[in-house]
This record gives structure tokens, sequence and C-alpha cells, in this order.
């Protein structure tokens, strides 16, 4: 029992830290080699865990050369087009003008009702509305609304402000986010300051952000 426990632990490891390595994307986001190589981890995984007559050395060897692999030939993607274009396919436009292209739908296996589900994930309920959609290598749908149906933004409204980024998070959980302190210019002195005007201590912080250094929200702990 100890044993299975000890090569769980490890395995759970070495799987975590090859994910990392290949990348961060959704499940949806995979790519199809991406996909295939994440499905064949989790079943090479499974076998030294079931059957304890494998050595824990054949069993981390395949999994750390599928990562190895799929490394290489993002990298080799990366250089060529012609490459990225063989493992992953092309984005395929479905509606241009307007106008639902039903071959490029029939060639790609998508029937109405995928079509309208990933138009109502999207926000869109009225086919009318939609100028221009593709189909990612992903299989997600992007869609470009007509003029008529787009949201109206600041611009179009001439209501004219200048951009900034969005809050960081400086404190969670009564924890310091260093990274986000030393993102805004900030030191460890400035946020002591604030705690100090504000007679909160730094572990009855819940969540504290800030986008600049006169501009900032404490939520303190309930209880």
């Amino acid at each position: 029992m100890t044993v299975v426990f000890i090569r769980s632990v490890i395995l759970y490891c070495i799987i975590i830290f090859s994910v990392r390595l290949m990348g961060k994307r959704q499940i949806g986001e995979l790519q199809p080699s991406e996909l295939a190589i994440t499905i064949l981890i989790s079943n090479i995984a499974t076998l030294p865990v079931e059957d304890t007559g494998i050595p824990l050395v054949k069993g981390l060897m395949p999994i750390l050369t599928l990562v190895c692999l799929d490394v290489i030939m993002s990298w080799v993607s990366m250089k060529s087009r012609s490459m990225r274009r063989i493992m992953s396919g092309e984005p395929v436009i479905i509606i241009s003008n307007g106008r639902i292209d039903q071959k490029k739908l029939h060639d790609l296996r998508f029937t109405t009702d995928d079509l309208l589900e990933a138009l109502r994930t999207e926000g869109i309920f009225d086919i009318d509305e939609v100028q221009f959609a593709i189909v990612e290598t992903t299989g997600k749908v992007s869609v470009f609304p007509k003029y008529a149906d787009r949201p109206v933004t600041n611009d179009d409204l001439g209501i004219k402000n200048s951009s900034s980024d969005p809050p960081f998070a400086l404190v969670q959980d009564g924890n310091i986010i260093f990274s986000s302190l030393d993102r805004l210019g900030l030191g460890k002195g400035w946020l002591d300051k604030i705690l100090e005007e504000n007679k909160t201590k730094l572990s009855d912080i819940y969540i504290m952000t800030a986008e600049s250094p006169a501009k900032y929200r404490i939520i303190k702990k309930e209880g």
C-alpha cells in the first residue's frame, strides 16, 4: 500500500511538471497533437500505479519522452508555418459577408445545431447578426457581428479618457504578492504605510487590490 502511495505521489508531481512544461492551455484550447499526448500521458501514468511489478522508471520514461517530443514539435511549429498547418490545421471561414458556407460546414462535420450552439456561446441568438465567423484550429468559433449589431464603445459615444491597466492583487488571505508590488513600482514600505493609515493588520486582509499608489481597495476578512 505504501509503495502505491509513493508511486502515485511521484507520478502526480511528474505529470504536473510535464503539463506545466507543455504550456498553459485549457482543455478546450488544446491542439490535436497536444490532446493526443495528454490522453497518452494519462493512460501511461496509470500503469505503474495499478501494477507494482512495473518498475517506476519504465512508467516515467514514456511520459518524459512524450513531453520532450511535444516541446520539440512546438519549437519546430514556431519556426515553420507549414509544420503548424500539418500539426494543427488552419482556421476555416464558415460565414463571410453574412452568408453561411455550407460546404465548409459539411467538410468540418459541423451540424446546424453545432453552429447555433457556438453562436449562442458568443451571445448571438440571431444568425442574421453575424457578418463573419471562423472556426479556429482548437474548434472554437470566433464571431464578428454586423456593424449595426456591434456593442457601442466609448469612442462611438465620443467619451475620452486615458487607458490604464486593471488593478492587481497585492494581498490575498494575508499574504503579500510581491510580484504585483514590483509591477506597480511599489514596495513593502508603501504597503506598511497604507496598513497603518487604515489601522489594519496584514493578517486581517482578505484581498487588497491597487492600480496606483492613490487608488487601492482593502477587503477585510469576515468574522
